[in-house]
């Protein structure tokens, strides 16, 4: 028998097909290559032109409607306001542009559907494990932090392993599966021991108040429960913080370089992390409305730390790719109450997105993870880091809307 032409496949339904599987691969890709640096750009370039052949820009009007998009779109728009009295192009060798990369959140959340959904964990997963073997790898049979070959600093490793311990926690709290529940402990408790192993001191400093905080939330409904992880996880934490050379010796170099600060010995750690915090409120204080202009970190500092304490700081103005080891003091110097309204607004935005999908416990936890280690570096300009999270922000918010009552936070 002759099929019958309404059996055949139109040209609407092929142009479709063809889309949703390039969409699928995009968000697979996107997963896997954002650690990798060029590559990530490509990638994200893929993302954004297979969004418009979606027909997303269309869509923004109800895009827009998660808070978190427009807090995304307003906190760049005021970047971009900022150029203005700014001395853009030669307005520092910091690449404040970077904050700009905030804005892939919007065709990623826009292309993931329930059946691209698996695609895009797979490219996440596959991508985080890598990542982590490579790091695991390095650290413990060649000795080296970081990823050299992903030109990965162990900042930026360490705050990956954060947010890993973070969202583990996070999915064994959540879990009715036992078994589940007790690998993802296991696997959480794997991510801290490296984490304990890394040079990083702020994102330990991030992980470990954040990740008591959840625990709390999570289970403050069945004390005796909360009572026994949260001494477990104490215990634990203090076993790898025993056994880590890494951390003793960080912490021995954090008391050394505080004693060197207080004798006016800057040229530390810790002595330049205090010049960028006193010099920075100094300079918020001196233009506290609209700021020096986008990306004038560096001449905002040299020109306050001339005349702030007689000139106490002034040598630290050499210090490569100046910024201010903060993320809301950057913001407050390139715009003043503007740019640390627009930073505020972002977490807001952040927490009221997943807070809407009946995500309450993870937003809070993502927001004061995000603010607590921005208070010691600029993450936000860490491209793999705030790719991660909005990755992990966009699944999830897509994870509730596909499956009905999804991931059920009750403690």
């Amino acid at each position: 028998m002759h099929e019958k032409l309404t059996d055949l496949p139109s040209p609407t339904q092929g142009v479709y097909a063809w889309r949703n599987m390039v969409a699928k691969f995009a968000l697979f890709f996107f997963g896997i290559v954002l650690w990798c640096k060029g590559l990530d750009i490509f990638a994200g370039s893929l993302l954004a032109l297979v969004w418009v052949l979606d027909g997303g820009p269309h869509q923004l009007g109800q895009t827009i409607k998660e808070p978190l998009v427009l807090a995304i779109l307003i906190f760049c728009a005021a970047l971009l306001l900022g150029i203005l009295w700014s001395d853009y192009p030669n307005s520092g060798r910091f690449r404040w542009g970077k904050y700009m990369g905030l804005m892939i959140f919007i065709p990623y959340l826009s292309l993931l559907s329930k059946e691209r959904l698996s695609w895009a964990i797979s490219g996440l997963v596959v991508g985080y494990s890598g990542v982590l073997l490579m790091g695991t790898y390095y650290h413990f049979f060649l000795g080296v932090q970081g990823i050299p070959p992903l030109k990965m600093v162990y900042l930026h490793f360490s705050l990956m392993l954060g947010i890993g311990v973070i969202l583990a926690f996070y999915l064994a709290g959540t879990s009715n599966n036992k078994k589940v529940e007790l690998l993802l402990w296991l696997f959480a408790g794997f991510l801290l021991f490296i984490q304990f192993n890394q040079n990083g001191r702020g994102p330990l400093l991030a992980t470990v108040p954040t990740l008591f905080l959840l625990l709390f939330i999570l289970y403050r409904t069945q004390i005796k429960k909360m009572l026994g992880v949260m001494a477990a996880v104490t215990i634990a934490i203090g076993i790898f913080a025993y056994h880590s050379d890494n951390f003793q010796a960080r912490a021995v170099q954090a008391k050394s370089d505080l004693e060197l600060s207080q004798q006016g010995e800057n040229q530390t750690s810790v002595g330049q992390r205090r010049a960028f915090l006193e010099v920075g409120l100094h300079a918020i204080a001196q233009r506290p409305w609209f700021g020096y202009g986008t990306g004038m970190a560096k001449r905002a500092f040299e020109e306050n730390a001339e005349t702030y304490k007689d000139g106490r700081y002034k040598d630290v103005g050499s210090f490569y790719n100046l910024h201010f080891h903060n993320d809301l003091i950057e913001m407050g110097v390139y715009l003043g109450v503007l740019g640390m309204s627009a930073y505020a607004f972002l977490l807001w935005g952040w927490f009221q997105t997943l807070r809407a999908h009946r995500l309450t416990i993870l937003g809070t936890a993502l927001v004061c993870f995000i603010f607590l280690a921005g208070l010691t570096d600029v993450i936000l300009i860490y491209g793999q880091i705030p790719s991660l999270l909005l990755v992990i922000t966009a699944i999830a918010v897509v994870w509730q809307k596909e499956n009905g009552a999804g991931i059920k936070e009750s403690g």
